[in-house]
């Protein structure tokens, strides 16, 4: 744990955009501050409107410089390279994400930088084994005719990633915009830009050309993420973070008839059946709840349990959620770590008082703890779990993306499931039952674009992801990421 604290006091204190291969600064910076004690990290360069420009005029003379002329394999292979700038520098990368969000650090190599590993290596090898469609048909006049589709890029795509998975989420939208040929301008959160510069140094050194990847720090309205998807040189967005955010981005490239992909909030709900894994059920709900502190888009706030088992399972999710050790990563057994700012656990603890307000009985947690030390100036709140709000209840229907989570009883198939699907959301949702056909049957009925029955987070890179509703639009993953990431042409050839 001392050893990661030493990392991330080594890290950049001054991080700066990147443009056409070099490390740029601006006139203005604002601070980035600790979730875990409220302390300084660094200073962040806020980009101007001129930075955003520079940065995506960068990325258009790449799409006409050498990147234009890589072949499959040539991209394939900067891929696997930029996956091994990351590996060799992986520590670097685990003490800057646990330095910007206080997640636990074995979440941090696990997870985090792990998947962004893996990212761009799933990508390098999908490109690289990737084929086309042809078909043969016979046109009105006898003759045959040979259809084939090719793939090319879009050009220059505008990435803005959120703070809560900031490196995995990141690189999930980079790999394979750079897998298909595009160069790319990325704007991380305001609230985790460690990481990212660390991947640009990356990408610095991995032989890319000048401009093929970008990076300008900053805001969302009225700053740089708002010139980013307005700027009329840029050819797609994709965009993970809040739904009222997606609009607006929708609204902003509406006339400019942009491509776009948004994985957007959630308001996930967890289905156990009375003949569920008991012991399972609950340690999947308590990772599905809790996990980063509830700050996953995929997390569970809403839990239906089956009336036989109602009563046994809140008392035993409650001790387990109770033996969670809240605090800093660097402190040897935490699991839990803090909301990412002050201004977020303020909008959590919000919601804590009012779902007292509106009947909760708080199960446990439902304030903030106190530490004694430093961790008192950080943005930690307790995991809490309620019971007894109707379904009308708005903390049952709005998206709080902190550690809560709802449990409700319920007593047939049909109605659970209607109760699940009376959602604005509609992105994730798990089902425990031991019966195969149930499960089989109550995920196909169920309205998200993800249905995990005895697991939850278990994700093939290869499988489509996205959500429906206010979660969002179009999917990533596997040949799903290549058909966003390229303009698909059909060329029709008449064989005399």
């Amino acid at each position: 744990m001392e050893y990661y604290a030493e990392v991330a006091a080594g890290l950049p204190r001054h991080l700066r955009h990147f443009i056409d291969g070099e490390f740029v600064a601006s006139p203005g910076s604002f601070a980035k501050l600790s979730p875990i004690d409220g302390r300084e990290l660094s200073r962040v360069a806020e980009a101007d409107a001129e930075a955003v420009d520079a940065a995506v005029q960068a990325a258009r003379r790449a799409q006409r410089g050498p990147w234009r002329e890589f072949t499959t394999a040539q991209r394939a292979a900067a891929l696997h390279r930029i996956a091994d700038g990351i590996q060799q520098r992986f520590d670097e990368f685990v003490a800057a994400e646990v330095a910007d969000t206080g997640r636990p650090i074995a979440q941090a190599r696990e997870l985090d930088i792990a998947r962004g590993i893996a990212n761009f290596r799933t990508f390098a090898d999908l490109v690289s084994t990737a084929h086309s469609e042809c078909f043969e048909s016979v046109g009105a006049d006898g003759t045959q005719l040979l259809n084939y589709v090719t793939r090319k890029p879009l050009g220059v795509v505008g990435v803005i990633s959120p703070w809560n998975l900031p490196l995995l989420l990141l690189t999930w939208k980079v790999a394979p915009a750079l897998a298909m040929g595009n160069s790319v301008v990325a704007k991380p959160s305001e609230e985790a830009p460690t990481s990212a510069t660390l991947l640009a140094e990356v990408m610095r050194d991995s032989g890319l050309p000048n401009g093929v990847f970008n990076l300008v720090h900053g805001h969302g309205p009225g700053a740089a993420g708002e010139w980013l998807t307005r700027h009329p040189d840029i050819d797609a967005i994709t965009f993970t973070g809040e739904s009222r955010t997606g609009s607006t981005i929708m609204k902003a490239v509406a006339d400019g008839v942009k491509n776009i992909s948004f994985e957007l909030g959630g308001k996930n709900a967890a289905i156990v059946f009375a003949d569920a894994d008991f012991d399972a059920a609950v340690e999947g709900v308590l990772r599905s709840s809790f996990t980063n502190a509830g700050q996953v888009c995929m997390c569970t706030e809403r839990v239906y349990v089956e009336r036989p088992i109602f009563e046994r399972f809140v008392a035993a999710l409650k001790a387990r959620t109770e033996a969670l050790r809240i605090g800093s990563p660097y402190v040897p057994g935490v699991t839990t770590g803090p909301m990412i700012s002050a201004a977020h656990r303020d909008k959590v603890l919000g919601y804590l008082r009012l779902a007292v307000e509106e009947g909760a009985t708080v199960v446990t947690g439902g304030d903030v703890p106190r530490f004694g030390d430093a961790c008192d100036n950080g943005a930690f709140v307790q995991p809490t779990i309620w019971t007894g709000l109707p379904d009308s209840a708005r903390c049952v229907n709005e998206e709080v993306f902190g550690p809560v989570c709802h449990i409700a009883p319920f007593d047939a198939e049909d109605e659970v499931v209607a109760r699940v699907n009376h959602s604005n959301y509609g992105l994730a949702a798990s089902v425990w039952t031991t019966h195969l056909a149930r499960g089989h049957r109550v995920a196909q009925r169920i309205e998200t674009g993800i249905v995990w029955v005895n697991a939850w987070y278990a994700r093939d890179l290869r499988t489509p992801f996205g959500g429906t509703k206010l979660s969002g639009f179009g999917r990533e993953g596997g040949r799903h990421s290549m058909d966003f990431y390229s303009e698909l042409t059909n060329i029709c050839v008449r064989v005399a």
